[in-house]
């Protein structure tokens, strides 16, 4: 991992610090979020992706988010970015996650 995605990931659970029971683990060359065993988010080349339900995805697609695409042969449609305004408000990005957790 370069300094960088580790500083990006750094950053997210900084921000992400009132989730208690948050963990971040290695994986596909980015981060795995989880909340206790409920896994929620990808960190992956200084982007944040958090799991959407079928309540949650206007939201994400309203802002112009798009799907996780790790490589060009695979999306995953259950995996929306998260807008850079939300993630630069602490506050806001934590209940964006409590909700992907939830689902």
């Amino acid at each position: 991992m370069s300094s960088k995605n580790d500083g990006f990931k750094d950053f997210v659970l900084d921000q992400l610090a009132a989730l208690r029971g948050l963990t971040c683990r290695a994986m596909f060359g980015g981060y795995g979020l989880y909340h206790r065993s409920t896994f929620f988010g990808i960190i992956h080349k200084g982007r944040l992706y958090f799991k959407v339900t079928t309540s949650t995805l206007s939201r994400y697609k309203d802002l112009g988010m798009k799907p996780f695409r790790p490589n060009a042969k695979q999306t995953l449609k259950s995996f929306y970015e998260v807008p850079i305004d939300i993630l630069e408000d602490a506050e806001v990005l934590t209940q964006w996650a409590t909700e992907a957790v939830e689902r």
